[in-house]
């Protein structure tokens, strides 16, 4: 698991500032998905996305998509390289506390056994309450490792957004992953190429292989997938189908949901939540980011664009529990 990000890659510093106003050496920048800056330390960042432009020329994308720059939708690996405060004090100290507490509960129950005592199912419950909390640790850990330069940092690809003159966004998604497939295999020691399988939904025996492969990847330790339908825009009996549906493993919600999720008594409550304003929001959102894009290769008035980005910007203010 990584941090979302948006990579902005020119040929050259003339087309970044023409083009994007951005007034750097690097040729681009990288931003997080609020917009906001990635890096804080610009030398990183001049440096890393040179790794991106080089292996950019080298699949030959510049001559094949007739552009001079790319806007891409990306994941920055390790989660630790942004978040390491939010990982100290959000989760760190949570396995700390829940480790430590389980172990002088646990001691304490079996002293008590020891005397003789009948403490009914507190042995069980707290041995499952222990595993659960061991599974958050290993769960989060997963995802994060030190940072000493830009040879630790790794970038995973998912969509080309858009290029000069067209907006790639919507085409759809075996188009994106074999061109990005070939970015990949330029440099897979800066690209991480994101494995997929195509499932006909209307084939159980091609339903059951993809549940099974989902199956696998998580019990390796896999976050999860994304559920995509093949083209981005797809109209169902409900309207438009939205565009991807995250869909993660056992362990890895322990991260969103908490160490004892898991347990029934919070999985029932779980169960009971809507998603209808979530599913809601991010159709609009979506929608907003389409029309932005389209606006910025037309080249047209830059209030035209921030006006869907401000858009954007008031949907994620929605009080929304953002772990639906």
């Amino acid at each position: 698991m990584g941090s979302r990000a948006v990579v902005v890659v020119c040929r050259d510093p003339s087309v970044a500032l023409t083009r994007f106003g951005i007034e750097s050496e690097a040729a681009g920048s990288i931003f997080t998905r609020t917009g906001r800056p990635f890096f804080a330390d610009g030398a990183t960042e001049s440096a890393f996305l040179e790794r991106v432009r080089t292996g950019v020329g080298r699949a030959g994308l510049w001559e094949e998509l007739s552009t001079d720059w790319l806007i891409l939708d990306c994941e920055l690996l390790p989660w630790s390289a942004k978040a390491e405060e939010l990982l100290r004090r959000q989760y760190a100290s949570v396995g700390a506390a829940a480790t430590n507490a389980l172990s002088e509960e646990r001691a304490a129950i079996e002293a008590t056994v020891a005397r003789g005592v009948d403490v009914g199912t507190l042995v069980e419950e707290t041995n499952e309450r222990v595993a659960m909390v061991d599974g958050f640790v290993t769960a989060y850990r997963r995802y994060c490792w030190d940072v000493n330069g830009i040879e630790d940092l790794k970038v995973a690809p998912f969509q080309i957004l858009a290029g000069e003159a067209e907006v790639h966004a919507l085409r759809d998604h075996l188009w994106h992953l074999d061109i990005l497939g070939r970015l990949c295999a330029t440099d897979p020691t800066t690209f991480r190429v994101t494995r997929s399988l195509t499932v006909d939904v209307n084939d159980p025996a091609s339903v059951e292989s993809g549940t099974q492969w989902w199956e696998r990847l998580t019990a390796a330790g896999g976050e999860g997938m994304v559920i995509k339908p093949l083209q981005v825009l797809h109209r169902g009996p409900k309207g438009l189908v939205q565009p991807g549906i995250k869909c993660r493993g056992l362990e890895y919600l322990r991260i969103i949901y908490g160490p004892e999720y898991t347990a029934e008594k919070n999985l029932s409550r779980l169960r009971s939540r809507g998603l209808g304003l979530k599913r809601s929001l991010a159709q609009r959102e979506f929608a907003l980011g389409i029309e932005a894009l389209e606006r910025f290769v037309a080249a047209e008035p830059l209030y035209r664009v921030h006006e869907c980005v401000f858009g954007v910007l008031a949907l994620e203010s929605e009080p929304v529990d953002p772990r639906l």
